[in-house]
């Protein structure tokens, strides 16, 4: 039986077991005629099979005549707020997210540089199974290349916690991108708020020094550097650099649910209001959340989706997942390691 999962949310499998470069130019089509032919922001979050991936990508993408903005390797929130920075019709993020490195896949956004929701997603398996093959060797003439594709995001990130006081305070940090797609913005953006940055794991070549997901168990190395480093914090991200998981000055892993309870933290300080978590999350939010007058605190279903859905609903200042995902609508409606570091920096 193939390795090969395909949901709502997007397509993962193995490649080669599964994930096959038709198969990928199938997805790739089915989202160009879901969207009209309109234009595609494509990026990758460096595993060595990503430009494989990339070219069926492309292939699919070609037969329905879209144009493709080609970012390269670049996290999955800088992809989404690049489809909305474009003025795109959709985005593709190639990645597996935390899966192994022989894993890989795509995930889709809608042109608000948004997760599916679910009758979309639905919307689009329904137009892959109506589809034939497609020619997999068949070339895209229409591929612009993103300059500096990081660029916009980090400003965006920039532009919503005070910088200058970060600045100030001369932080050590030490960052272990995993090889992953973060090391592309991590380390810059760090560097743009004054922290004195070591960074583990700096190129995004996809060759993980350990396993992709930031659990406790798997980050041993990041807690030894911050001790070696007299570094202030750690961060961990995932291969696609939507989720964060933190290491204190005393070198203590202390996960990834307080990511978001650290970031609801410093949001509400400046503007109370909602805040959104997915069900699967502890209660540490909900108490963060009871210490701030005049904000309240709200569940979703589980899924990125239904935790934007929400807080659209509730006009939320933040929303996240407990493992490590916050989502700011200042910046996008992505979860988003970069502006978690950015908001545990300026509570710190």
């Amino acid at each position: 039986m193939p390795t090969r999962i395909l949901s709502i949310s997007g397509l993962r499998g193995i490649v080669g077991d599964g994930l096959e470069p038709e198969y990928i130019a199938r997805f790739a089509r089915a989202l160009a005629r879901l969207v009209g032919g309109g234009p595609v922001v494509v990026s990758r979050d460096g595993r060595s099979s990503g430009m494989m991936v990339r070219q069926a990508v492309l292939s699919g993408l070609a037969a329905e005549g879209c144009r493709v903005h080609d970012a390269g390797v670049a996290s999955t929130p800088t992809c989404g707020l690049l489809v909305r920075h474009m003025g795109a019709a959709a985005g593709l993020q190639i990645t597996a997210s935390h899966n192994p490195a022989e894993w890989n896949g795509l995930k889709p956004f809608d042109a608000a540089g948004r997760v599916f929701d679910a009758e979309t997603g639905a919307r689009l398996i329904a137009e892959m199974e109506l589809l034939d093959g497609v020619d997999v060797s068949r070339e895209c003439a229409d591929v612009q290349v993103i300059a500096e594709p990081g660029a916009v995001h980090r400003d965006a990130v920039l532009g919503i916690v005070d910088t200058a006081a970060i600045r100030g305070r001369g932080l050590k940090v030490v960052l272990d991108c995993n090889h992953g797609a973060g090391a592309v913005l991590g380390p810059e953006l760090l560097n743009a708020l004054g922290c004195q940055v070591t960074v583990l794991g700096g190129t995004p070549d996809g060759d993980f020094a350990h396993a992709p997901e930031p659990l406790e168990e798997h980050l041993t190395g990041l807690c030894r550097a911050v001790v070696d480093h007299g570094a202030d914090v750690g961060f961990a991200q995932d291969p696609d650099a939507d989720r964060l998981a933190i290491v204190d000055g005393n070198g203590r892993y202390i996960g990834e649910e307080l990511t978001m309870a650290l970031a609801a933290d410093r949001v509400l300080s400046d503007t109370p209001g909602a805040i959104v978590v997915n069900g699967s999350s502890s209660r540490v939010t909900a108490d963060i959340v009871e210490r701030h007058p005049g904000s309240s605190f709200y569940r979703s279903h589980v899924g990125e989706a239904n935790v934007v859905a929400k807080m659209d609903a509730v006009s939320a200042v933040l929303g996240g997942e407990g493992n490590g995902g916050v989502i700011d609508p200042r910046v996008g409606g992505i979860r988003d390691s970069f502006v978690g570091m950015a908001l545990v920096l300026d509570g710190l």
